[in-house]
């Protein structure tokens, strides 16, 4: 399920962040206590590169496999910056599964209409939906931008007991989870007085 590939995801990232975050914390603690001669003054005071070292890295293979390395590890990087990207809003949502096949609706049509009956509350100057984690069992994420003397709690109480009934009923589901986010907007600065 995608909600199950993105929990997998997250975890993925987490763990690969703290260990490569734990791996460059431990190096640069032993290249710090090196350098301060808590290993000895004999390895502070001694060249970074041995001389077999800057032997072995002196031979003609040396800059290929370098950039090979190099080529690998932006891959990875570009890949994963890229899967950060991808979106994990469902395309169409199932209404009704049976024998014969199953209704779908398209989560724009669903997610249209929320937004457009959202903002159409007094105090409400724009509304964003998106349906996500999977198309039979939706998740809603709805942020808000409210106006600067907006009531938030009548904003909500009406998102939670009408907008929220209304998408439940249309999708025939006994629950939609939901994160509603809600922002003002900032009231005008020195605003310009008009002088008699």
């Amino acid at each position: 399920m995608a909600r199950d590939r993105s929990r997998r995801s997250a975890r993925g990232n987490r763990w690969g962040l703290a260990v490569v975050g734990t791996v460059l914390l431990a190096v640069g603690l032993v290249a710090l206590a090196a350098g301060r001669g808590l290993f000895g003054a004999g390895l502070a005071d001694s060249a970074l590169l041995s001389p077999a070292v800057r032997q072995a890295l002196g031979q003609q293979w040396v800059p290929y496999v370098a950039v090979a390395l190099a080529f690998v590890a932006g891959f990875l990087a570009l890949r994963w910056l890229m899967v950060q990207g991808f979106n994990d809003t469902v395309g169409r949502l199932v209404l009704e599964r049976g024998e014969r096949g199953r209704v779908e609706m398209s989560e724009s049509v669903a997610r249209g209409a929320l937004e457009q009956e959202v903002a159409d509350y007094p105090g409400v100057r724009r509304a964003r939906a998106r349906l996500t984690e999977s198309g039979e069992e939706p998740h809603l994420r709805l942020a808000l931008t409210l106006d600067d003397d907006a009531d938030v709690a009548g904003v909500w109480e009406r998102v939670r007991s009408e907008a929220l009934g209304n998408l439940r009923q249309t999708l025939d589901l006994e629950q939609v989870p939901a994160v509603v986010r809600m922002s003002m907007t900032a009231p005008a600065r020195n605003p310009r007085r008009s002088l008699a």
